[in-house]
């Protein structure tokens, strides 16, 4: 059995995730939504690094709503390396013309709001390691996708894959192995991962890649 096909979201989420603005591909968003569905059992909160627009949120609120659990989200909402103006995956239309800069939390609440899924999110709106900081509990699911240079994704796992409660999973997106295919950061956070002892892979679709918690040394 593949991991999205383990669990499958409601006609009306996936086609909110469709619509969505972002960047996961769809099979990628059903093996998210498989893996979240499977860590939401532990009871515990599912938390996303990287909300973007809300596109891959929408399935963590989905899952989260079923197992009656909170999602969790963090973003600075300023965007990404790689979104800034000039670069590959900058999108004008999500530039707050008064200060000039990305601001894509107002894109992010009408995703939420148009998949009816509100209240079942806590948007935590700021840098990824200053969040984790004072993130004091555990957590059964944690989605790496912000930044993708070294300091960024490095950053993110050393601060939240230590809050991944023992059976619980730590999901990395963007996990290229040969450079040709993309960028490194990723791929070399995945390797920290396995290489600690504490996580095992048991999933992997296209660039995505689930480990569940096995021991502990991260």
């Amino acid at each position: 059995m593949t991991a999205e096909s383990a669990a499958a979201p409601e006609p009306e989420v996936l086609a909110a995730f469709e619509a969505a603005k972002g960047f996961m591909p769809l099979r990628e968003g059903l093996a998210l939504y498989a893996a979240a569905s499977d860590a939401a059992a532990l009871g515990l909160p599912l938390l996303e690094v990287g909300t973007y627009c809300g596109r891959s949120t929408i399935l963590l609120a989905a899952a989260a709503r079923a197992a009656g659990v909170t999602a969790l989200t963090v973003d600075h909402h300023r965007g990404s390396e790689e979104q800034q103006p000039g670069w590959e995956y900058h999108d004008p239309s999500v530039v707050d013309p008064e200060v000039g800069l990305m601001d894509t939390l107002p894109a992010f609440r009408r995703t939420l709001f148009a998949a009816g899924l509100e209240e079942h999110v806590v948007a935590l709106v700021g840098r990824s390691p200053q969040v984790a900081a004072v993130w004091g509990g555990q957590l059964g699911f944690v989605f790496i996708d912000g930044g993708h240079t070294d300091e960024h994704a490095g950053g993110d796992y050393e601060g939240w894959a230590p809050k991944v409660a023992e059976g619980g999973l730590l999901v990395i997106h963007d996990v290229f192995p040969d450079p040709a295919d993309g960028g490194q950061a990723p791929y070399r956070v995945h390797q920290r991962a396995l290489e600690s002892g504490a996580f095992t892979e048991i999933a992997v679709t296209d660039s995505l890649r689930v480990l569940r918690r096995t021991g502990t040394g991260v």
